[in-house]
C-alpha cells in the first residue's frame, strides 16, 4: 500500500505506507484533498480553531466538524489534522484505489489514528468497504482507525458547549485553584461561588471541564448543579 501527502512547503510526495506512518510527521501535512462546496449542503467546508493545535484545522462538512471538535476536546490527542494522507492500493482488476480519510490525530503516545466521518444516516456501502482496508493499514503500522457516526446528542451538546470556552485565554491562571476548589466533588455553581464572582469565575471552570483539569459526567445534561471533581480525586456523579 503506497501514501500520497503533500509538505508544508507544497511538495507532494509519494511513499510506501509503512514508511511514511513511521518516519513523517503527517499530522503537519497540508490537506491533500480540497472539499468541495455542495449546493443545498447546510454547512460548507470551513475552519475550527483547534485548542490542541494551537491554530486552524479544516472541516468539510458538518459530521467532520463534529468529529474535529470531539478530537480536540480528547485529552489523549496531541495534535490533529485534515486529510494529511491518501492511501493507495490495487483494487479489483488491478485498478488503483486511492482513498484520503478525513482526519488524521497523533496520540500522546506516538502513535496515529485515522478516521472517517459517518453523517446522521450511516456510512455508504463505499466508505464501508474501504473502511476495512484503511483499517488494515493502520493496524499494519500500529495506528488506529474509526469509522464513526454523530456521538450521543446530549455528548455532542456539551462538548460544544465547553468548546466556547477551549482557549487559554479562558483559564486566567486560576486553574489551580479551581482545582484545589473542587477536590471534593462539588456542584458546579457551589465551586464558583467559593471561587469569587460568578461572571469572572465560570469561564475558567469550563476552561477547567474541556481541559480535564475537572472531571464531570457529560452524557448526562449539563446544568449549574452538574457535580465536578478534580481529576485524580476521585469521580463525579
Amino acid at each position: 500500500m503506497g501514501a500520497r501527502f503533500v509538505d508544508l512547503c507544497g511538495i507532494e510526495h509519494e511513499l510506501p505506507w509503512l514508511e511514511a506512518a513511521g518516519e513523517r510527521r503527517l499530522e503537519e501535512c497540508q490537506p491533500v484533498r480540497q472539499f468541495p462546496v455542495l449546493k443545498g449542503r447546510r454547512v460548507a467546508p470551513g475552519w475550527w480553531w483547534s485548542a490542541t493545535n494551537g491554530r486552524l484545522v479544516h472541516y468539510g462538512f458538518k459530521a467532520m466538524r463534529t468529529q474535529v471538535m470531539m478530537l480536540d476536546h480528547d485529552p489523549g490527542v496531541a495534535a490533529l489534522a485534515c486529510r494529511p494522507v491518501e492511501l493507495l492500493w490495487r483494487g479489483r482488476g488491478g485498478r488503483t484505489v486511492a482513498h484520503a480519510p478525513h482526519l488524521m490525530a497523533r496520540l500522546t503516545d506516538g502513535s496515529g489514528l485515522l478516521v472517517d466521518c459517518a453523517g446522521r444516516f450511516g456510512a455508504g456501502r463505499r466508505l464501508v468497504r474501504r473502511a476495512a482496508h484503511v483499517e488494515a493499514a493502520a493496524v499494519a503500522a500500529g495506528w488506529h482507525y474509526r469509522l464513526v457516526g454523530p456521538p450521543p446528542s446530549v455528548v455532542e451538546a456539551n462538548v460544544r458547549w465547553l468548546a466556547g470556552y477551549r482557549h487559554p485565554r479562558c483559564a486566567q491562571g486560576r486553574l489551580p485553584e479551581v482545582a484545589e476548589c473542587f477536590r471534593t466533588p462539588l456542584p458546579l455553581l457551589e465551586g464558583v461561588r467559593l471561587l469569587g464572582d460568578p461572571i469572572a469565575v465560570w469561564p475558567a471552570v469550563f476552561h477547567a471541564v474541556w481541559t480535564g483539569v475537572l472531571r464531570m459526567p457529560l452524557e448526562r445534561p449539563l446544568h449549574e448543579r452538574a457535580l465536578a471533581v478534580a481529576a485524580g480525586t476521585g469521580e463525579a456523579r
